[in-house]
C-alpha cells in the first residue's frame, strides 16, 4: 500500500508575474486542487527577503488557506524559531485551531542563523562524501551553505528579523516553552501564571524539520516527535537525517514508534520528454538561490533557453537538478517508491514548481492519480 502524499508550496512568483497577490492566489487555488486530488496535507514554508518566493508568513497564509478548503490538514513547513517567541508562535497556531479545530501541523525549523553556528561546528567533524547510489537512490555530494549564511547579505537579513540584542533560543528550550504553553497555564514556582489565549489546549500536531543528521533530527527523536527529512533541499544528507532520528527515538506520549516525512522536488507531465521541458528553468532557478540572493521569480522556459550556464554554475547546482524527479506518471511514481523505500519514509512531501500555474495543479493531479491507482 502507498504511503500518503503531502504538498510543500513555497507560493512562488514566476517571471513576467504581476507580483505576490498573485502567488498567493495561485497559493489558494492549488490547495483547493490538493485537497480534491487526495492529499493528506498542505504545508507552506517560511522564507524571508527572497525575490521569488511570497510565503513569509506560515500562520496568516494557512488562515487563508483554511477559509478555501475543508477538510486537507495544513501546517508550516517550517516556522522559524529564531524570529518570534515560542508565545508568538503558540498564539497564532492557536489562533488558527481555535477557528479550525484540529486541522493544524506546527512543523518547527531553526532560523538560518541557529543553522549558521550548528554548520560551523559540524563542518569540523564532517567526512568528505562523494556521489552515490544507494539501493537505486541517488545520494549526491553535499553542498555547503555556510558560505552564505556568512554572508554579509544573510547579516543584514538577520539584524531586520530579530531586535537588537535579542538572541535565539537553543531549539530545546524554544520546544520546551512551545509544549509548556500549549498544555496550559506556565508558572514561575512563585504562584504567579499566564495563560496563551488563544493557545493553551490547542489541537496542534508538533514537528520537527531537519536537512542533517545533526540537532532537530537528534532533539525529534529524543523528544518522539514526528520529523520531516529534506531530500529536496539537501539530499546528501537524507539518509543521516533519517538514520540518526530513528537511532535518537524515544517513544512518548505522541508517538510510540518514529514517524518520518521525506520531501522531494518534482515535476510531472503527461510523458517525459514534455516534463523535463517543463522543468528546465528549474536549474537557473536553483542557482539563483544558491549564489546567496535568494530564488528569483520562476523562469519561464524561453529565458531557462537562453542562459549563459559555465561549468561552474552547473556544478553548483547538479545535486538539486539531479534529485529532481522530472517525467511521466509513472517514471515518477517509481523513483518516488525508491525514494520511499530506501529512506523507509512513512509519508512524502512533494513540492512542484514550474511557470505555468496549469503545468504545476496538473503535475500534481496526474501523480496523485497514479500514486492512488
Amino acid at each position: 500500500m502507498s504511503v500518503p502524499l503531502s504538498v510543500l508550496d513555497l507560493s512562488p512568483l514566476v517571471s513576467g508575474d504581476d507580483g505576490p497577490a498573485d502567488a498567493l492566489r495561485r497559493t489558494l487555488d492549488l490547495a483547493r486542487n490538493a485537497e480534491q486530488f487526495g492529499y493528506h496535507r498542505y504545508w507552506v514554508a517560511e522564507h524571508h527577503f527572497t525575490p521569488g518566493v511570497a510565503s513569509s508568513q506560515p500562520a496568516l497564509l494557512l488562515g487563508q488557506i483554511a477559509a478555501v478548503t475543508d477538510n486537507i490538514r495544513l501546517g508550516s513547513g517550517a516556522v522559524q524559531t529564531g524570529h518570534q517567541t515560542a508565545l508568538t508562535i503558540v498564539e497564532q497556531f492557536g489562533l488558527l485551531d481555535a477557528l479550525y479545530p484540529g486541522r493544524f501541523d506546527l512543523g518547527i525549523g531553526r532560523s538560518g542563523q541557529a543553522k549558521n553556528e550548528v554548520l560551523r561546528e559540524e563542518a569540523k567533524h564532517a567526512e568528505p562524501q562523494e556521489e552515490r547510489i544507494v539501493d537505486g537512490l541517488l545520494i549526491p555530494k553535499p553542498f555547503s551553505w555556510a558560505p552564505i549564511f556568512a554572508s554579509q547579505r544573510t547579516a543584514l537579513a538577520s539584524s531586520l528579523l530579530t531586535l537588537p540584542g535579542a538572541s535565539s533560543l537553543p531549539l530545546n528550550e524554544v520546544l520546551d516553552q512551545i509544549v509548556a504553553l500549549l498544555a496550559g497555564p506556565v508558572g514561575d514556582g512563585e504562584g504567579n501564571e499566564v495563560t496563551a489565549v488563544p493557545g493553551a489546549g490547542a489541537d496542534l500536531e508538533v514537528w520537527l524539520l531537519g536537512s542533517s543528521g545533526g540537532e532537530s533530527a537528534r532533539t525529534a527523536g529524543a523528544r518522539g516527535l514526528p520529523f520531516a527529512a529534506n531530500y529536496h533541499v539537501a539530499p546528501a544528507k537524507v539518509l543521516e537525517a533519517a538514520d540518526a532520528y530513528r537511532e535518537s527515538f524515544v517513544p512518548s506520549a505522541t508517538l510510540s514508534a518514529p514517524r518520518l516525512m521525506v520531501s522531494a522536488d518534482v515535476l510531472v507531465a503527461e510523458d517525459d520528454e514534455t516534463a523535463r521541458r517543463l522543468a528546465a528553468p528549474f536549474a537557473r532557478w536553483v542557482h539563483s538561490i544558491r549564489t546567496g540572493f535568494g530564488a528569483v521569480p520562476f523562469p519561464s522556459i524561453e529565458e531557462a533557453d537562453g542562459y549563459a550556464w559555465t561549468a561552474e554554475a552547473r556544478a553548483l547546482v547538479a545535486d538539486r537538478v539531479d534529485t529532481q524527479f522530472v517525467g511521466s506518471p509513472q517514471t515518477v511514481a517509481e523513483r518516488l517508491r525508491t525514494l520511499q523505500r530506501v529512506t523507509g519514509a512513512d509519508e512524502l512531501l512533494i513540492t512542484t514548481i514550474a511557470h505555468r500555474h496549469a503545468d504545476r495543479v496538473r503535475s500534481y493531479e496526474l501523480l496523485a492519480k497514479e500514486w492512488h491507482g
